[in-house]
């Protein structure tokens, strides 16, 4: 009885000491082991073996990038304005064993140290300069910091200004002076397009005008050609036609009448031609009455003289 006791017992040891024995490590992970208390290796992502009893699994190291947020930290910038600036680390531990022995609490050293360089950094610029140069501000602090914690076995990838927050009353004068350059934005534009709008109605009346005493000019000459054309052709039926001097007179005197009807005729120029026109009329019944018997008038039979 006492030896199936025994067995039993050196069993369960064997069985414990082989699950101690037996480690397997997460990929993106890494066990540091100690042998009697002093540092003997690093396990890495797979399958491992370690001696029971003698070696201890010290710490489980996360290999992949962390993200850290630290709360707001008043910082005093060059012109004396208290501000506060919340920071986004990203940081990868690149060695095991430095960042288990090197350091005791490496999130609230990284942090410390976050806040110290924002310091150094930002007292060196005003509120302007500051609200205006995160990545220069973002670059000074990743060099800070992965110079210092390259020793720990960290390395900082990125540093990240998440809000920089001014006083309240700084905020204030900042949006009454950004609402201003908006209202003066706005004003300048909309005098841009009046302007444009009044260049842009005169071009067009210009243009207008342009275009519509073209086309008076081009009505005129076209109207001088007509008439021009029409008198040519009355002067070549005229000539064609080989008027005498009776017909000639006779449409003579017929134009004087149309010359008369004007109301505010008052005064009657007549031509030095008319004498000849009248002569020739006078040709004409003349030539009329002598084919009539002599002492006849052409209304009715003429009286005898005694």
């Amino acid at each position: 009885m006492a030896g199936v006791i025994v067995a039993l017992a050196i069993v369960a040891v064997l069985l414990v000491a082989l699950v101690r024995a037996v480690r397997i490590v997460p990929q993106a992970r890494a066990m540091v082991v100690e042998r009697l208390g002093r540092y003997h290796r690093t396990l890495t992502p797979g399958l491992a073996i370690v001696v029971p009893f003698i070696d201890r699994i010290r710490d489980k190291i996360d290999l992949r990038e962390q993200v850290v947020s630290f709360p707001p930290q008043p910082v005093i910038t060059e012109d004396n304005l208290v501000v506060g600036i919340d920071t986004v680390i990203y940081f990868q531990v690149t060695d095991p064993r430095a960042a288990t022995y090197e350091i005791a609490n490496v999130i609230r050293a990284i942090e410390q140290l976050t806040v110290t360089t924002l310091r150094n950094v930002i007292g060196g610029l005003n509120l302007e300069a500051t609200l205006t140069s995160r990545d220069q501000i973002n670059g000074q602090l990743r060099g800070v910091l992965d110079e210092a914690t390259g020793r720990w076995g960290i390395r900082v990838n990125r540093v990240e200004l998440k809000a920089i927050d001014p006083p309240r009353s700084i905020q204030d004068s900042m949006e009454k002076q950004m609402r201003a350059e908006r209202d003066r934005r706005a004003a300048i534009l909309t005098a841009e397009g009046v302007k444009q709008s009044e260049i842009l109605r005169a071009e067009g009346e210009k243009q207008a005008a342009i275009l519509r005493a073209e086309g008076e000019r081009e009505a005129q000459i076209l109207t001088a050609q007509g008439e021009a054309k029409a008198i040519d052709t009355v002067f070549r039926a005229i000539h064609e036609g080989d008027p005498d001097q009776k017909l000639l007179a006779y449409q003579y005197l017929q134009t004087l009448p149309q010359i008369a009807q004007g109301q505010a005729s008052k005064l009657w120029i007549v031509p030095s031609e008319l004498t000849g026109a009248l002569g020739g009329l006078g040709g004409l019944f003349g030539g009329l009455t002598s084919d009539r018997p002599a002492g006849t008038r052409p209304d009715g039979p003429s009286e005898q003289r005694p």
